[in-house]
Protein backbone atom coordinates (compact mmCIF):
# COMPACT_ATOMS: atom_id res chain seq x y z
CA UNK A 1 0.00 0.00 0.00
CA UNK A 2 2.79 2.68 0.74
CA UNK A 3 3.47 2.71 -3.11
CA UNK A 4 0.61 4.14 -4.18
CA UNK A 5 0.21 6.86 -1.12
CA UNK A 6 2.83 9.17 -3.19
CA UNK A 7 1.13 8.91 -6.17
CA UNK A 8 -2.02 9.66 -4.96
CA UNK A 9 -0.59 12.67 -2.68
CA UNK A 10 0.57 14.27 -6.04
CA UNK A 11 -2.62 13.91 -8.33
CA UNK A 12 -4.32 15.43 -5.32
CA UNK A 13 -1.99 18.26 -4.79
CA UNK A 14 -2.79 18.50 -8.75
CA UNK A 15 -6.20 18.74 -8.50
CA UNK A 16 -6.19 21.21 -5.76
CA UNK A 17 -3.41 23.77 -7.42
CA UNK A 18 -5.80 23.04 -11.01
CA UNK A 19 -8.69 23.82 -9.12
CA UNK A 20 -6.85 27.28 -7.56
CA UNK A 21 -6.13 28.23 -10.80
CA UNK A 22 -8.75 28.07 -12.51
CA UNK A 23 -10.95 29.49 -10.11
CA UNK A 24 -8.43 32.40 -9.88
CA UNK A 25 -8.86 33.40 -13.47
CA UNK A 26 -12.54 32.80 -13.68
CA UNK A 27 -12.88 35.53 -11.15
CA UNK A 28 -10.61 37.82 -12.89
CA UNK A 29 -12.87 37.32 -16.06
CA UNK A 30 -16.11 37.92 -14.45
CA UNK A 31 -14.37 40.84 -11.79
CA UNK A 32 -12.02 42.15 -13.41
CA UNK A 33 -9.65 44.64 -11.60
CA UNK A 34 -10.35 48.69 -12.08
CA UNK A 35 -8.40 50.27 -14.33
CA UNK A 36 -7.23 53.80 -13.78
CA UNK A 37 -6.61 54.28 -17.71
CA UNK A 38 -10.35 52.65 -18.57
CA UNK A 39 -12.07 55.78 -16.52
CA UNK A 40 -13.22 58.62 -18.33
CA UNK A 41 -13.47 61.82 -16.91
CA UNK A 42 -16.57 64.12 -18.00
CA UNK A 43 -15.59 67.18 -19.22
CA UNK A 44 -17.30 70.26 -17.74
CA UNK A 45 -19.38 72.27 -19.31
CA UNK A 46 -17.47 74.36 -20.80
CA UNK A 47 -14.17 72.15 -21.39
CA UNK A 48 -17.13 70.08 -23.52
CA UNK A 49 -18.21 73.26 -25.22
CA UNK A 50 -14.72 74.46 -26.44
CA UNK A 51 -13.86 70.75 -27.48
CA UNK A 52 -17.00 70.76 -29.48
CA UNK A 53 -16.50 73.69 -31.37
CA UNK A 54 -12.79 72.75 -32.07
CA UNK A 55 -14.14 69.44 -33.58
CA UNK A 56 -16.88 71.28 -35.92
CA UNK A 57 -13.84 73.42 -36.50
CA UNK A 58 -11.30 70.79 -37.67
CA UNK A 59 -13.23 67.76 -38.19
CA UNK A 60 -16.69 70.02 -40.58
CA UNK A 61 -14.28 72.43 -41.72
CA UNK A 62 -17.07 75.45 -40.11
CA UNK A 63 -16.18 78.64 -40.46
CA UNK A 64 -15.92 81.61 -37.72
CA UNK A 65 -19.56 82.94 -39.18
CA UNK A 66 -20.66 79.45 -38.84
CA UNK A 67 -18.94 78.92 -35.84
CA UNK A 68 -20.23 81.92 -34.32
CA UNK A 69 -24.04 81.24 -34.92
CA UNK A 70 -23.39 77.31 -33.54
CA UNK A 71 -22.17 79.28 -30.32
CA UNK A 72 -25.53 80.92 -30.47
CA UNK A 73 -27.89 78.04 -31.09
CA UNK A 74 -25.53 76.25 -28.11
CA UNK A 75 -26.70 79.21 -25.52
CA UNK A 76 -30.40 79.09 -26.65
CA UNK A 77 -30.36 75.32 -25.78
CA UNK A 78 -29.12 75.75 -23.01
CA UNK A 79 -31.43 78.32 -21.69
CA UNK A 80 -33.80 76.03 -23.44
CA UNK A 81 -32.71 73.00 -21.04
CA UNK A 82 -32.37 75.13 -17.65
CA UNK A 83 -36.24 76.49 -18.21
CA UNK A 84 -37.53 72.79 -18.97
CA UNK A 85 -35.40 71.44 -15.88
CA UNK A 86 -37.00 74.25 -13.85
CA UNK A 87 -40.69 73.62 -15.09
CA UNK A 88 -40.19 69.60 -14.33
CA UNK A 89 -38.82 70.71 -11.07
CA UNK A 90 -41.83 72.51 -9.99
CA UNK A 91 -44.04 70.16 -11.02
CA UNK A 92 -42.31 67.56 -9.08
CA UNK A 93 -42.28 69.41 -5.89
CA UNK A 94 -45.98 70.44 -6.56
CA UNK A 95 -47.10 66.82 -6.94
CA UNK A 96 -45.38 65.96 -3.51
CA UNK A 97 -47.27 68.91 -2.07
CA UNK A 98 -50.66 67.70 -3.21
CA UNK A 99 -49.41 64.01 -2.23
CA UNK A 100 -48.34 66.03 1.41
CA UNK A 101 -51.88 67.86 1.86
CA UNK A 102 -53.91 64.46 0.84
CA UNK A 103 -52.39 62.92 3.56
CA UNK A 104 -52.77 65.70 5.89
CA UNK A 105 -56.79 65.74 5.34
CA UNK A 106 -56.68 61.77 6.52
CA UNK A 107 -55.00 62.47 10.00
CA UNK A 108 -56.46 63.76 13.34
CA UNK A 109 -55.87 67.47 14.55
CA UNK A 110 -53.33 65.13 17.09
CA UNK A 111 -51.77 63.19 14.28
CA UNK A 112 -50.70 66.26 12.36
CA UNK A 113 -47.77 67.96 14.47
CA UNK A 114 -46.87 64.19 14.39
CA UNK A 115 -46.55 64.16 10.36
CA UNK A 116 -45.24 67.66 10.14
CA UNK A 117 -41.91 66.33 12.66
CA UNK A 118 -41.72 63.51 10.46
CA UNK A 119 -41.70 64.97 7.35
CA UNK A 120 -39.06 67.43 8.74
CA UNK A 121 -36.48 64.56 10.08
CA UNK A 122 -37.43 62.77 6.78
CA UNK A 123 -35.91 65.60 4.45
CA UNK A 124 -33.43 66.67 6.65
CA UNK A 125 -32.34 62.37 5.97
CA UNK A 126 -32.78 62.63 2.25
CA UNK A 127 -30.84 66.00 2.04
CA UNK A 128 -28.02 64.11 3.92
CA UNK A 129 -28.09 61.37 1.74
CA UNK A 130 -28.03 62.73 -1.68
CA UNK A 131 -24.58 62.91 -3.42
CA UNK A 132 -22.69 66.02 -3.56
CA UNK A 133 -22.53 67.90 -7.19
Amino acid sequence: MKRWSLPIALYLFVVFVSGAVVGALGYRTYNPPPSSSNTVRNPNPEEWRRQYLQELRTRVNMTDDQIQKVEGMLDQTRANFRDARTKHNDAVKQIGEQYREMVRSLLTPDQVPKYEQFRQERDQRMKQQQPKR
